[in-house]
């Protein structure tokens, strides 16, 4: 599939498809948090936010925010957060309208 790391920013590092400008897949520390790190995955669709949400509820995650805008950090930052199994924040985001 071609993923490589293309971007890193303050002790996070973004990886996607070779040639594209957006990573897909972000993973860091979250300094002063009391997760040990966060992982973010882009979604293409609100949809698939909510049915990431559903899933990782479903299969014994804990709840850190449910599907929905997250306007503070843009217009159209549509994400979900949860805590897996061995303490980590899981997001997965949606950045369309």
């Amino acid at each position: 599939m071609d993923i490589e790391l293309i971007a890193e920013d303050q002790g996070w590092s973004g990886y996607g498809r070779r040639g594209d400008e957006k990573a897909e897949f972000w993973f860091g520390e979250d300094e002063g948090s009391q997760y040990p790190m966060h992982i973010a995955f882009v979604a293409e669709s609100r949809e698939k936010v909510d049915q990431f949400y559903d899933a990782a509820i479903a299969a014994g995650a804990k709840d850190n925010g449910r599907p929905g805008l997250r306007k503070q950090y843009h217009p159209n930052y549509y994400g979900a957060f949860v805590i897996d199994p061995d303490g980590h924040n899981v997001e997965a985001v949606y950045h369309g309208e």
